[in-house]
C-alpha cells in the first residue's frame, strides 16, 4: 500500500510538464512573429513620425533670406521641393545629404563663370562677386598698389565675362641730357649787312634727369621725368652780326655770300638774316579762316598743301616764295605761303598740332640762312 501512495504524484507532476513542453514548443513560432512585428510597427511608426513631421528651415540664398516649412528630411530633397538649381561650382553651408532638423539655416551662394586673364596665362573660375572688385577679392587674387583691370575694378561682370589683370611695375633711373647753349648776337657796323663772326664759342650744359619707367606685363609702357638737376650750366654763343648795308631783294642772280656747315651739311647761302621773329600757325580756322572741307583748306598761297617740316609762311619782299631757308635750331624749311601778320624779318612755323602753335608763342632772335630755290642735298 505504501508503494501505491508514492507513485501518483509523481505521475500527475510529468503529464503537468509534458503539458507545458508541447504547449511551448506548438506556439513559440507564433510568439517569435508576433515580437518582430510589434517590432516593426514601432520603427515604422517611429520613421513616418519623423519623415513627416513639419520642420522649419531658414534659407539664405544670395544673401536673401526666406524661412520654408518642409517634410523632407535631407537637404538635397529639400533643394528639389524648393526648385533650387545647385551648381558643383556653388557655395553651401552643409553637405547636400545632410538631414535636416527643425530650425537650421542654410546658406547657398550661386556662383557664375568668370575668364580671368592674369600673369599671361587665362582662368576660368566661378566667382559670387558681382563687380570685377568683388569677383577679385572673392577668388583672393591680389593687386599691387600699381596694378590695372580690364574693365576697371568697379565695372559689373556677369557669367561669361573676361577680365584682364594687368601687372604693373615701376623703376627709376638716371639719364643724362645735353643742354643746348643759347646764341648771342651782336650788332657790328663794321661787318657788312648779312655777314656774321663769331666773338666766343657756346658750350653745351649737362641735366640730369630722375626717370621713372612704368611697365606692364613686363613690357615697357610709357615713361616720365619726375626729377632734374642742373649737372653744368651752358655758355651761351656770341656772334657779331654786320649791319653795314640795307637789306638787298634777292633773286637766282644773287651771288653767295657765305658757305655755312650744319648738321654735317655744307651749303651756300644767299643772305644771313638775324633778329628774325619766329611764330607757329596751323590749317585750322583760328590761323587761316578755313574750315576744314574748304576746297582752300590746307592750301598755301604758292598752292602746295602744307606739311610740317617744310612749309613756312614769309614776307615774300624778303624771301622769295618757293625758296629754301636754313632756320636755326629749326632746320631746312621751304618758303610756300604768306600772311597779313608776317611782314619782315617774321617766318611763320607750319605745324599740325594747333595746341602746339599756340604754345609755341613768339621766338626772337633767331638766324636764318636763306639758300635759293633748291634744297642742299648731301654728296
Amino acid at each position: 500500500m505504501g508503494n501505491n501512495k508514492n507513485n501518483k504524484p509523481h505521475e500527475r507532476r510529468s503529464s503537468i510538464l509534458s503539458f507545458a513542453r508541447g504547449w511551448k514548443n506548438e506556439n513559440m513560432n507564433r510568439i517569435s512573429m508576433v515580437g518582430l512585428s510589434s517590432i516593426a510597427l514601432i520603427f515604422m511608426f517611429l520613421f513616418m513620425l519623423y519623415g513627416t513631421s513639419y520642420k522649419e528651415i531658414t534659407l539664405v540664398i544670395n544673401g536673401e533670406e526666406k524661412t520654408v516649412t518642409t517634410r523632407q528630411w535631407k537637404l538635397e530633397r529639400l533643394l528639389e521641393e524648393q526648385s533650387i538649381v545647385f551648381d558643383i561650382h556653388d557655395r553651401i553651408s552643409l553637405p547636400a545629404n545632410s538631414k535636416l532638423v527643425h530650425g537650421d539655416t542654410i546658406e547657398i551662394q550661386q556662383t557664375h563663370p568668370l575668364a580671368v586673364v592674369v600673369d599671361g596665362q587665362q582662368h576660368i573660375v566661378h566667382t559670387i562677386g558681382t563687380t570685377v572688385s568683388e569677383a577679385l577679392d572673392d577668388l583672393n587674387i591680389a593687386l599691387s598698389n600699381y596694378d590695372k583691370t580690364i574693365p576697371d575694378l568697379d565695372a559689373s561682370v556677369k557669367p561669361g565675362d573676361s577680365v584682364r589683370i594687368i601687372r604693373v611695375q615701376k623703376a627709376f633711373g638716371e639719364v643724362e641730357k645735353d643742354l643746348p647753349f643759347n646764341i648771342v648776337k651782336t650788332k657790328d657796323t663794321k661787318l657788312a649787312k648779312g655777314k656774321e663772326a663769331l666773338l666766343s664759342a657756346g658750350q653745351e650744359g649737362k641735366l640730369i634727369e630722375t626717370v621713372e619707367y612704368t611697365y606692364e606685363d613686363g613690357l615697357l609702357a610709357f615713361e616720365r621725368v619726375i626729377d632734374s638737376t642742373l649737372a653744368t650750366a651752358s655758355v651761351d654763343q656770341v656772334i657779331a652780326v654786320g649791319t653795314k648795308n640795307p637789306v638787298t631783294v634777292l633773286s637766282a642772280a644773287s651771288p653767295t655770300v657765305q658757305e655755312v656747315t650744319k648738321k654735317g651739311l655744307t651749303f651756300s647761302v644767299k643772305q644771313i638774316l638775324t633778329g628774325v621773329q619766329l611764330t607757329a600757325y596751323d590749317a585750322n580756322f583760328q590761323s587761316t579762316g578755313k574750315n576744314v572741307g574748304d576746297p582752300q583748306y590746307g592750301i598755301t598761297f604758292s598752292g602746295t598743301t602744307v606739311e610740317e617740316g617744310r612749309t613756312i609762311a614769309v614776307d615774300p619782299k624778303v624771301i622769295p616764295m618757293g625758296w629754301w631757308v636754313y632756320i636755326e635750331g629749326y632746320g631746312f624749311r621751304r618758303a610756300e605761303d604768306k600772311g597779313s601778320g608776317v611782314k619782315g624779318k617774321h617766318i611763320d612755323i607750319y605745324f599740325e598740332d594747333g595746341d602746339y602753335a599756340i604754345e609755341f608763342g613768339r621766338k626772337r632772335g633767331a638766324t636764318v640762312y636763306i639758300v635759293g630755290p633748291n634744297k642742299p642735298q648731301a654728296n
